[in-house]
């Protein structure tokens, strides 16, 4: 009966040491509750970045849709935006996101927009 108890008991207390020893990361629960306190900031975040990428990617259809109507209209492609305000293919020129600014190739007729 002592050999059956040591073959149970050996396996049984080397399985509960095993998991006795602290594994646990230096500053995991602080960064757990870091992120827990900038999840809302940063949730605005990628709310504000993803507004701005949509109103971009809306102005650019709109203004590229202009682009092929004076291409279509005139048989060119336009010097310049302003021109294309002028003769009434644009009710105004797009106002580009915060920190960006709208670039126009003449040559090319491509419109995109860029950082400054």
């Amino acid at each position: 009966m002592k050999t059956f108890n040591l073959f149970f008991i050996l396996p049984v207390a080397l399985i509960l040491t095993a998991g006795c020893g602290d594994s646990s990361k230096p500053g995991t629960s602080a960064n757990t509750v870091s992120n827990l306190v900038d999840a809302p900031l940063n949730y605005v975040g990628a709310v504000v970045q993803a507004q701005k990428y949509s109103e971009k990617q809306i102005d650019l259809a709109y203004v590229n849709q202009a682009i092929q109507q004076f291409q279509a209209g005139e048989g060119r492609l336009p010097k310049d935006l302003n021109e294309m305000v002028e003769m009434h293919y644009l009710g105004k020129l797009p106002e580009a996101p915060f920190g960006y600014k709208i670039v126009y190739d003449a040559t090319a007729g491509a419109i995109k927009v860029v950082k400054q």
